[in-house]
């Protein structure tokens, strides 16, 4: 074979599997120059020279001192039959360098497409994992990134969310997944021109993979309604990804910046009357009309739960009933007191017998303090019971007219006659 030919199959290798001629080119020198250290007599220093246009093949080298340096000129050092030596040396050595190249090649075109959706064909499953076949390289589906109760049959196809592309010995191993939230947004793209364009967002996820997703969605034109856009003309757009799912149920809610609002919309398709933010402890107290109670909490909790992860807050959802049934024992809660006089404002307020902040009696009416209703009732709704001092101590201003002596005519201790027709002692029963 001329170098000429060697060059036409090299430009037809390269073509073949997808490699420049330029890495073949590199890959052939560096095996030429593996077989040469090996042929007896070789220089311990030697490269090899491989012309691009004529691939005319060249072995130079130079001499080494005692420390490995190499002096000298640079010598022609290439043997008379290294052409036929060469070919039988390097064709192992090519091969292999051929398979690192497409290796390379694989892993480069995977790399930088984590959070990518690919379809693949299932070539085999057991209890650990999946393989999907991709077309060029396979892809690895593990026990934990499935759908539970998801058994796809093989040789079908199936849409998988890339997770992680690792580089092995062997090419590269891509990770994917069924459950992650991430497949959604994906499959909503495929759907939804609206969000490849970017005039659609889906700003939340929230999923229990094989169960019921809810998402949140915003549109950044006013004329376009973002949930209108990813349900589609009669639901056919979320119906394709609901099919792609294996019928997994997607709740799409538009997002919202005012978190009660927010709140309100992720609990669909439950009626939410009121919604109560707590910053602090960052919960959102929900009420509901009796008959939504068990619809806003969704069987076993399930539509509260996705409902917190998509906004964020932890929803507490409680009935009407529940509610007036709260308020009633906290109000009987503040009854147990007493009234006080406050020695710093000089006001009578009213303090919990189970401990709290002191309510002025403004408050204490507002949460209906004891006798409250029966004082209005009298007219007296207006005053607050009479309060005792905060000090035991007796007050210094008494007042001095206080009689020392008890009036003349106070009953004694006991009367020396009683009344004629007042009934005798009984006596104990067998006297």
């Amino acid at each position: 074979m001329t170098n000429l030919d060697m060059g036409e199959a090299l430009a037809a290798l390269a073509q073949d599997k997808g490699i420049s001629v330029d890495t073949l080119l590199g890959a052939l020198a560096d095996a030429l120059e593996s077989a040469y250290k090996r042929m007896p007599g070789a220089h311990e220093y030697a490269w090899v020279t491989i012309d691009p246009d004529s691939f005319d093949i060249r072995v130079f080298a130079q001499e080494i001192d005692e420390d490995g340096e190499p002096y000298g000129p640079e010598i022609d050092a290439t043997p008379d039959d290294f052409g036929r030596i060469a070919a039988m040396t390097a064709r192992q050595v090519m091969t292999q360098r051929i398979r690192e190249a497409e290796r390379e090649l694989k892993y480069e075109e995977y790399a930088g497409r984590e959070g990518d959706i690919v379809t693949g064909i299932i070539q085999q499953t057991d209890s650990r994992y999946t393989l999907l076949d991709l077309g060029r390289v396979e892809a690895l589906l593990p026990q934990a990134e499935q759908v539970p109760y998801e058994r796809p049959s093989p040789n079908t196809r199936l849409k998988a969310y890339i997770v992680e592309v690792r580089r092995t010995s062997k090419g590269p191993q891509i990770v994917v997944s069924r459950t992650h939230p991430g497949l959604i947004l994906e499959l909503f793209k495929l759907e939804v021109p609206e969000i490849a364009d970017g005039v659609v967002e889906l700003r939340a996820c929230a999923r229990e993979p094989g169960h019921r997703t809810k998402i949140a969605v915003w549109s950044n034109d006013s004329n376009v309604d973002p949930v209108g856009a990813c349900v589609g003309a009669r639901g056919a757009r979320v119906r394709q990804v609901v099919n792609e799912l294996n019928g997994e149920k997607i709740d799409i809610v538009p997002f919202s910046e005012d978190p009660y609002d927010f709140v309100m919309k992720a609990l669909s398709p439950a009626r939410v009357k009121e919604v109560r933010i707590d910053v602090e402890t960052g919960t959102a107290t929900v009420i509901v009309p009796d008959f939504q109670l068990s619809l806003a909490i969704g069987k076993e909790g399930q539509n509260a739960r996705l409902a917190a992860r998509l906004t964020g807050w932890r929803v507490d959802i409680k009935s009407e009933t529940q509610l007036a049934d709260e308020e009633a024992y906290q109000g009987e809660e503040w009854a147990q007191g007493e009234w006080v006089i406050d020695p710093e404002s000089g006001e009578q307020v009213w303090v919990p017998a189970e401990g709290g902040p002191a309510l002025s009696a403004e408050q204490w009416a507002t949460v209906g303090g004891p006798d409250s209703d029966a004082d209005a009732e009298r007219g007296e709704g207006d005053a607050a019971p009479a309060a005792t001092e905060l000090s035991h101590d007796a007050p210094e201003d008494a007042p001095e007219d206080a009689p020392e002596d008890a009036p003349e005519d106070a009953p004694e201790d006991a009367p020396e006659d009683a009344p004629e027709d007042a009934p005798e002692t009984a006596q104990p029963a067998g006297e």
